[in-house]
């Protein structure tokens, strides 16, 4: 169990970075909003309490691997790593522009701290794998974390990945699905129904925990549960809200691919400091 300092200092940093994550895409002009507001908490979590890694030795051999298969959601994850230190806060808003470290997709080359380079969505299971695969034959003890949307689960790779984790028990990988319901152009049980999630990874032999893509104990716990899993991979089914935070933006699937305007921007801006005001007067 989280300490309650420890779970404050997560929650307001869950808030610090979805307020990256507006400026950025406003200043880009161009981007996803959607999804990276949804998984702030997650990313928050990861690397500021369930990585081992060193963001000033991004390359340390024994490290955890943060694999993201959804490549496009990567402006959270340049939110959280530049908080952790992996770079200066200023490089945010670089986001999309020429010569930027910050792609529309995370180059694996361009920045210190991204594994894989992302961005055909499908693609990212499979990588891990290998990955995985690596720690096992150099028998390293690093864990390795994919990090998936649901809307990908339309894909045939991924299932191909999931049976090949299954048959092979790498109990080393751990899966994430963001499953906040939305892709592109709808809602996901309306373009190609997915459920049962649960019971597709289970038939595939991997053990699968649901939880509260929002609440960081929650979440941590669940990650505790799939660490002490040694027979199999585990996938995590994280429901979560797209848009998180912003009224206007919540679980609309138009928001999956644009940014916010600079009024938007103002008005959701707004909206995260009001929100996370009234999440420190609830632990008060």
């Amino acid at each position: 169990m989280l300490q309650e300092k420890k779970l404050k200092f997560l929650e307001d940093m869950a808030s610090r970075v979805r307020r990256d994550i507006i400026e950025m895409l406003v200043e880009a002009g161009s981007g996803h909003s959607a999804g990276p507001l949804g998984m702030a908490d997650i990313f928050t979590a990861f690397y500021f309490h369930i990585l081992n890694h060193d963001p000033k030795k991004p390359l340390w051999p024994d490290r955890d691997r943060l694999i993201l298969s959804n490549g496009h959601i990567c402006p959270v994850r340049y939110a959280a790593m530049a908080r952790v230190g992996y770079f200066p806060l200023e490089e945010l808003r670089t986001l999309r522009k020429l010569n930027t470290r910050l792609q529309g997709h995370p180059h694996r080359t361009a920045l210190p701290g991204v594994e894989t380079t992302s961005g055909p969505l499908g693609s990212g299971l499979s990588q891990a794998i290998g990955v995985a695969l690596a720690a096992r034959l150099d028998k390293k003890k690093y864990r390795v974390y994919c990090l998936m949307s649901d809307g990908e689960h339309n894909s045939g790779n991924i299932w191909e990945a999931v049976m090949f984790a299954g048959k092979n028990r790498l109990n080393n990988l751990i899966g994430v699905i963001d499953r906040n319901n939305i892709q592109i152009d709808g809602y996901t049980e309306d373009i190609m129904p997915l459920e049962s999630l649960r019971d597709k990874y289970e038939s595939f032999n991997w053990h699968v925990t649901e939880t509260d893509g929002h609440n960081i104990e929650e979440f941590v716990d669940a990650v505790k549960e799939a660490q002490a899993i040694y027979e199999k991979p585990t996938v995590i089914i994280a429901h979560t809200i797209p848009g998180k935070g912003v009224s206007f933006m919540e679980r609309d699937y138009l928001w999956h691919g644009k940014p916010p305007t600079a009024n938007e921007g103002k008005d959701a801006l707004h909206e995260l400091r009001t929100l996370r005001g009234r999440i420190k007067s609830e632990h008060q």
